[in-house]
């Protein structure tokens, strides 16, 4: 059972650039379900995938999020992610989910205290299938800076989202623009995530 295991975990990469070729159901399917079986606080399973693959839909959003992070300034000590978002913005042709053939977006209920944890073990899993199935996936963040956005929101409730609900973050999942086709799997060093034995 665990051949491979730790090798699909250590080669995962973030992939930037997608291929435009949809992707078949069944892969993407298993990709969801990797997710949908992602440990929960209390085994509460209350993470809900809107998973958009509708390619207007997402140009939409896409410019939706970008003019929305155009009116943001950047202060001091901004997350770095955050800052380049809000910059490519305002510089303008942003689209934060790199055109990917699917885009995962994981809710959760606000008042729910374990909320982004749950979602973060969903989308954990779904990127480790998505290397098994020789697909490229990255996380996104940026549908949770825009989670209270009351333009976004709306947007996101005509597509799904329930009321009480709130974007935690996403996976942008397709076929990696490289050369073979497949992801790039060589594994980063780790400079962090120092371990102490006790």
């Amino acid at each position: 059972m665990k051949d491979g295991m730790l090798e699909f975990i250590k080669s995962r990469r973030s992939t930037r650039r997608f291929l435009e070729k949809e992707l078949p159901e069944d892969l993407l399917k298993e990709v969801i379900e990797a997710g949908r079986y992602a440990p929960s606080g209390g085994n509460n399973q209350t993470s809900h995938f809107l998973v958009f693959q509708d390619k207007e839909v997402l140009k939409e959003l896409a410019e939706l999020a970008a003019e929305e992070f155009s009116k943001m300034e950047i202060t001091k000590g901004m997350y770095k992610s955050l800052a380049n978002s809000i910059r490519a913005s305002k510089k303008g042709g942003y689209v934060f989910h790199y055109n990917a053939a699917a885009l995962v977006a994981l809710a959760n209920r606000a008042d729910y205290s374990n909320n982004i944890a749950d979602v973060s073990c969903c989308l954990e899993n779904m990127m480790i299938m998505a290397n098994a199935l020789d697909l490229g996936s990255c996380w996104i963040n940026q549908l949770k800076w825009l989670n209270e956005n009351t333009r976004v929101t709306e947007f996101l409730k005509k597509h799904g989202l329930r009321d009480g609900e709130r974007i935690y973050g996403a996976v942008a999942v397709g076929y990696p623009d490289t050369p073979d086709g497949l992801p790039v799997r060589t594994p980063l060093p780790r400079t962090g995530n120092e371990v102490t034995y006790i």
